[in-house]
């Protein structure tokens, strides 16, 4: 039964009970922006006791916030249980999965084609809504009355969020730019300065945008929250997973040893491999992203990657395709 709740511009909304999968830092984070609307949360982890389908059990909106690494599992585990047909899925996993390189809400919505899949996506580092900072995101679906539910369940006065209808390339947005987010890092750990810095991330967006339109997304969504907007978040914050990968190699550490210091996944480091082998096959040019995966894999050192960049041959601006 839903129950009525009214937000701060008078409006009277429903109450949605809500599932999050994934108690790490952006799961939890998700919890508590959607426990601000009054919203009944569950947060479970495959570690946790709770079983999926008691967590899954009535759930109007089914959040996967797992790693991309996890995502498989996930998808096999709610297979298991059975999910129904009227819950919408929400991805919030940035990445690029090895073996199909396709994207999560791909997954999802491949496994499960009668359910509706939300993609949320946006500069939102997790630490920073931890901190009850305002920020906003964007949701997005080919069924937009499953998006305006997402939408009006974890809207909120320091959660300000948008729809849009391209989830490919809100999703585009928010997985590639992790492997800039470790170029930026790079750039900022040998200290090249903001000049360098501004100009690395604005042909990284030309690189992003050339990708994600190849693969089918709208131009116009790489300028807004779920790509610029999560680019310079991510390229300008050690918050940032991503970016202290690319300080701590040009600070000399092995990718081993930034891994361990870090605890946690940055999913930069797959999806650059990733991401390679499909630009290969598609014949898409990346010269950011390639000097990116030359030096996670040993092949080249920083310094040697930024004279490679700086040596490119010489074109004219606004050539994106």
């Amino acid at each position: 039964m839903s129950v009525a709740s009214t937000d701060q511009a008078g409006q009277v909304k429903a109450e949605a009970t809500i599932a999050i999968l994934g108690a790490g830092a952006w799961g939890s984070a998700l919890a508590s922006l959607a426990a601000i609307g009054g919203h009944p949360v569950r947060l479970w982890s495959r570690q946790s006791e709770q079983m999926l389908g008691e967590a899954i059990a009535g759930a109007q909106i089914i959040v996967s916030a797992v790693s991309m690494r996890g995502v498989s599992d996930t998808v096999l585990r709610l297979q298991s249980v059975g999910l129904a047909e009227t819950a919408i899925l929400v991805s919030a996993t940035k990445g690029l999965d090895p073996a199909t390189r396709r994207t999560p809400a791909q997954i999802w919505q491949a496994e499960f084609p009668q359910n509706s899949v939300v993609v949320l996506s946006g500069p939102n580092l997790s630490e920073e809504i931890r901190q009850g900072l305002p920020t906003a995101t964007v949701v997005a679906s080919q069924d937009m009355a499953a998006a305006e539910q997402v939408q009006a369940a974890f809207a909120s006065d320091r959660f300000r969020v948008y729809t849009n209808t391209d989830p490919i390339g809100t999703e585009l947005g928010g997985t590639l730019k992790n492997v800039i987010a470790i170029a930026a890092g790079v750039c900022d750990g040998l200290h090249l300065g903001i000049n360098a810095r501004s100009a690395l991330i604005t042909r990284s967006l030309a690189e992003v945008i050339r990708i994600g339109t190849h693969l089918g997304a709208q131009p116009e969504t790489f300028f807004g929250l779920s790509g610029l907007g999560d680019l310079m978040a991510t390229c300008s914050s050690p918050l940032s997973r991503n970016y202290r990968v690319g300080y701590g190699l040009a600070q000399g550490k092995s990718l081993e040893q930034i891994l361990q210091e870090l605890q946690s996944t940055a999913e930069g480091v797959s999806t650059s491999n990733v991401l390679v082998d499909l630009a290969q096959r598609e014949g898409i040019p990346v010269p950011v992203s390639w000097q990116v995966y030359q030096v996670l894999n040993g092949k080249t050192t920083p310094q040697r990657a930024l004279a490679a960049l700086m040596d490119r041959d010489l074109k004219a601006e606004i050539d994106l395709f």
